[in-house]
């Protein structure tokens, strides 16, 4: 007889099992190891093939590390020249940082430079970044823009000396091709700028007549631009041709999308031609050939030359990159500015370019590092730049005679901080404006 007072009781687990000892080969580096490394027999030939790189680079990083300690720690700061090094080391490995102590100036500012100036580029230098800062970065006060518009005269009287009516008259000339610029855009923008071009080339070929008169007024000691050198000239350059470079290859990428053919066909000559063209033939043809198609008896600023050259090769690059951006924009963008009423202009400055700079901001990071780095080309056309100075009079000069490592390490090191810094800066730029597709 079955018991129906008996009530049936479920099997159900009051307790946690105790936790079991993992397999060896699951647990700990092993496990690790085998996960990691060792997935699959193909994979497994890979980071094998992979961990044998890593051990093989280890090694010479660490054989470049030791023999480079000593050198940096036995280094000598404070001999005259190259034999007096040699002597205090006494076989010893060591640098000669002697030359870096001894001709600093020479490696910042050239050697011809009037050294009681040096305050006059150090001071522009220090201008740059509160010229640049409200530009670079959104968030800082837009009154600080007015710095920004006159440090270029300013940094130009303070580098170059003279009067300070000559930066005055062309800014003038400026002023006044934007105003004739903003009268005749609602026309055309091609009207426009033929038109603000004009305006300031009278301005300026007046200029003259007034700051003639005027020559001592608020004036500092002229310095030829045959006298600049050193890291100061490849940083002018680098400076001035990037910054103009990029609004010069903004109108080039949009002529090259123009309907205007005329317009169109010079836009995509000149970027054609000069995409295929070397810089460093660009540098003697502003050098030497540039002064056969001058009247005789003109002077024409090297320097001058030079930043035209750079500016024309820089700005050919600048324009194929931002085609890339404006190409890869949809259709309905360029739409939206004619459904609100916006002329080519407005749209333009409004919808298309700031869509089309964000996604081109790596390749104009790009060429703006590489335009920095080419600014060392100009040695080979007698300008003392900072590669000039190392392999010019620094090398020339029986001191130090024999000295490489220690100036090449430095040029290596200014530059890597301007470049690295530029890099990151752009990278923190793609960050704030999101031009990834989320």
């Amino acid at each position: 007889m079955t018991d129906t007072n008996t009530t049936p009781v479920a099997f159900v687990r009051d307790a946690m099992l105790a936790q079991k000892t993992p397999p060896v080969t699951n647990a700990g580096i092993v496990g690790w190891i085998n996960k990691s490394l060792f997935p699959n027999p193909f994979a497994s030939i890979g980071n094998a093939f992979s961990c044998l790189l890593t051990l093989v680079s280890l090694l010479i990083i660490y054989k470049i590390v030791a023999g480079a300690l000593p050198w940096f720690a036995n280094g000598v700061w404070d001999t005259p020249s190259l034999a007096a090094c040699r002597e205090v080391l006494q076989g010893v490995t060591g640098g000669c940082f002697s030359v870096l102590t001894e001709r600093w100036n020479q490696l910042l500012f050239g050697f011809k430079y009037p050294s009681e100036e040096y305050w006059r580029p150090t001071l522009a230098f220090i201008g740059l970044f509160f010229a640049a800062a409200p530009v670079l970065f959104s968030k800082l006060p837009r009154k600080m823009l007015w710095f920004t518009a006159v440090y270029p005269f300013l940094a130009f009287w303070l580098i170059w000396g003279g009067t300070i009516l000559v930066p005055v008259m062309v800014a003038v000339g400026f002023i006044v091709g934007y105003f004739v610029f903003a009268h005749f855009e609602k026309q055309s923008f091609a009207l426009g700028l033929i038109g603000s071009v004009v305006a300031a080339v009278v301005v300026w070929s007046f200029a003259g007549y007034i700051t003639d008169p005027l020559s001592g007024v608020l004036a500092l000691e002229p310095v030829p631009s045959r006298d600049m050198g050193g890291f100061m000239l490849n940083f002018i350059l680098g400076v001035v041709c990037v910054s103009l470079s990029i609004p010069i290859g903004i109108l080039l990428a949009l002529g090259r999308q123009s309907d205007m053919p005329i317009i169109k066909g010079i836009c995509v000559v000149f970027i054609e031609f000069i995409r295929g063209v070397p810089l460093i033939t660009l540098l003697f043809v502003a050098n030497v050939v540039l002064a056969y198609f001058l009247p005789p008896g003109t002077t024409f600023d090297l320097i001058l030359r030079v930043i035209i050259m750079i500016t024309m090769f820089s700005a050919a690059y600048i324009a194929e990159v931002i085609r890339g951006g404006l190409a890869a924009l949809p259709n309905g963008q360029y739409e939206a500015g004619g459904s609100l009423g916006l002329d080519y202009a407005q749209n333009m400055r409004l919808i298309i370019l700031p869509q089309a700079l964000k996604i081109s901001i790596p390749g104009i990071v790009n060429v703006a590092v590489g335009l920095f780095k080419d600014t060392t080309l100009v040695s080979v056309i007698s300008m003392f730049d900072l590669v000039g100075m190392i392999r010019g009079p620094i090398l020339a000069s029986t001191e130090w005679n024999g000295v490489y490592w220690e100036l090449f390490g430095s040029a290596v090191v200014l530059f890597f901080i301007v470049c690295y810094g530029i890099s990151q800066y752009s990278q923190w730029l793609e960050r704030q404006l999101a031009t990834g597709h989320r």
